[in-house]
């Protein structure tokens, strides 16, 4: 359950939860709205999430894996 909410939950609350947010927000980032920072950040935090969900859940099953 950890992992879905680690791998789903948080690409999923800062993306669609916080876009009501982040849309009502007028600044800008490097010369870019701060909405289009928003998501694009969202692109690498996502694969920080997924990469953090192999690390403490499923590294040790691929080393079980037997060879082919």
């Amino acid at each position: 359950m950890l992992k879905l909410l680690i791998g789903l939950g948080l690409p999923y609350i800062g993306v669609i939860g916080m876009l009501p947010w982040v849309a009502s927000v007028e600044r800008f980032v490097l010369g870019v709205p701060f909405i289009y920072a928003w998501i694009f950040a969202w692109f690498v935090l996502t694969s920080g999430c997924m990469l953090a969900c192999w690390l403490l859940f499923d590294r040790h099953g691929a080393d079980a894996a037997p060879e082919a």
